[in-house]
């Protein structure tokens, strides 16, 4: 089995407790709104990163994608960070990962896994502090966890 940790909208801050779940894991998809490259050197020490530039991202972050279509573990993934800027044909894509709302959400939409992992960086709108772990099976299924962090840890 393999680990991908999912999270978005840092903005800046990575909580020792979000650390933590991300040490264990083989990658981390980033959804956006990271708000410096610091955050992004910080994330792949602990893993590869892959991520997608938010509307927060600025001047230092032109050289990240805004969308971005990738592999992993067999699992094929569609990146992008507000989801409506999505492109009409996602082809294979099995696992559809955006951020944004700072809203954790994750569904089921015709045969595919749409995931807002939330926000795991200041704590906003007195919204939960999330972000989400998916787990690759050998056979190429996958599952998703949620996975809360107390608002009170940095």
């Amino acid at each position: 089995m393999h680990k991908i940790a999912v999270i978005s909208d840092t903005h800046g801050l990575i909580r020792d407790q979000v650390r933590e779940r991300l040490s264990g894991c083989e990658a981390i998809l980033h959804g956006g709104d990271i708000n410096r490259q610091a955050i992004l050197d910080e994330l792949a020490e602990i893993a590869p990163v892959y991520a997608v530039r938010g509307n927060n991202d600025k001047e230092w972050a032109e050289q990240l994608p805004e969308t971005l279509s990738l592999e992993l573990f067999g699992l094929r993934i569609f990146m992008v960070h507000n989801k409506k800027y999505l492109p009409g044909n996602l082809g294979d894509r099995e696992l559809v990962i955006y951020g944004h709302s700072h809203k954790y959400e994750e569904r089921q939409v015709e045969g595919r896994t749409w995931l807002n992992p939330g926000s795991c960086g200041p704590r906003r709108f007195n919204q939960p502090i999330t972000m989400a772990v998916v787990r690759v099976e050998e056979n190429g299924g996958f599952s998703v966890e949620k996975v809360e962090i107390p608002h009170g840890d940095r």
